[in-house]
């Protein structure tokens, strides 16, 4: 999927959504018109983003980015999207952190104009590591970096983390909590659960997927776990950068109060991800950036807190990718750009990644 053709994500038409788009504007900011309305190519499977120019004498701001909630007719992979959720994380993290995130400006909960609900915000300056081509092959601005440069935008990044996990409180945040039953950790887990329920919903199970919960089950962690505003999806695809600084932090629908671990195995594991699509493809990648020991190791020095448990977190991230990786092959399959082997696993793009921690033999490879 890193190198194929971009699988089909809406049905929705450009065209009609500028025209729909500059129509809402004009209700918000009379007079005033959407211009130069594009999809940015190489990021984001799930929630649609539009970015746009308003044109206007005296605009709030004239570069914009919108996020739309999926199109229900393109076979979303999330069973929900809460824009207002994620327009509040928003503005919480601005008004608690000093984590850059984009100026959120309006939000539409009427799904009327668009189709969908959404909400419009501040577009960053900058550049994103992509996911197509991924930024560990050869010819991505990453990947031609030199080392002090990758160190600096490492060092960076996992200070986006702990000042989050540290600075954001918890009662303002607690609109955040999942539902259920037990502490934050077991929540995540259980609505992870119902996650691929909903998923092979008159499909295949994945037998790979099961014994990867089976396998959480048995190395679950024995310390009761403190609760944080985590980010969710923790990983440097969804960070805009000026050079190697972070300027903003984007995607923040998979938000919710967790332990600390979730978004570091997340942002480890999602590295090794792209990295280990690079290998698999006859190049080097990038083995020294995003390793677990020095992200480990930099998060302490930053908090104080001595991450625990990875080898649940890894292989939980590992986890919550598969049942990405399956829905998005299923939703590809509905499209007709793929057949459904016999063997689902195989839909799960690194399937033998994740096969390896659940053995328990991944990290000493």
């Amino acid at each position: 999927m890193a190198t194929a053709p971009r699988p089909r994500t809406t049905t929705r038409d450009p065209g009609e959504l500028t025209r729909r788009l500059t129509a809402w504007l004009g209700t918000r900011l009379p007079g005033a018109k959407a211009t130069g309305v594009t999809v940015p190519a190489s990021n984001g499977m799930s929630s649609e983003t539009l970015l746009f120019d308003i044109d206007h004498p005296q605009p709030p701001v004239r570069s914009c980015a919108l996020r739309l909630a999926a199109d229900p007719a393109a076979y979303t992979v999330f069973p929900e999207y809460d824009m207002t959720r994620q327009y509040r994380t928003l503005q919480l993290v601005a008004a608690h952190t000093d984590v850059p995130v984009p100026r959120v400006l309006w939000l539409e909960e009427d799904p009327g104009p668009l189709g969908a609900p959404f909400f419009v915000m501040e577009r960053a300056a900058g550049r994103v590591p992509p996911d197509v081509m991924p930024y560990t092959y050869d010819g991505s601005w990453l990947h031609a970096a030199s080392d002090a440069e990758r160190e600096h935008l490492e060092t960076a990044t996992i200070g986006l983390l702990a000042r989050l996990h540290d600075q954001a409180p918890l009662p303002e945040a607690e609109f955040l909590a999942l539902p259920g039953q037990g502490d934050a950790l077991r929540r995540h887990v259980a609505a992870q659960r119902a996650y691929y329920a909903w998923v092979i919903d008159g499909l295949a199970r994945s037998p790979l997927i099961e014994a990867a919960f089976d396998r959480l089950a048995q190395l679950w962690p024995r310390e009761p776990v403190e609760p944080v505003l985590t980010w969710g999806d923790a990983r440097i695809g969804n960070v805009v950068y000026d050079g190697f600084e972070p300027v903003a932090v984007l995607d923040w629908e998979m938000a919710a109060l967790a332990p600390r671990e979730v978004d570091l195995g997340w942002t480890v594991y999602l590295h090794r991800f792209f990295h280990d699509l690079t290998v698999g493809s006859g190049q080097r990648g990038l083995p020294g950036f995003l390793r677990r020991d020095r992200v480990e190791a930099r998060y302490a020095r930053l908090t104080g807190h001595t991450p625990r448990d990875m080898d649940f977190y890894t292989l939980y991230a590992a986890l919550r990718h598969a049942i990405v990786m399956l829905r998005i092959a299923y939703r590809q399959a509905y499209f007709g750009e793929v057949a459904v082997p016999a063997d689902p696993d195989t839909l799960i793009l690194h399937h033998g990644s994740l096969r390896a921690m659940v053995q328990g033999t991944y990290w000493a490879e």
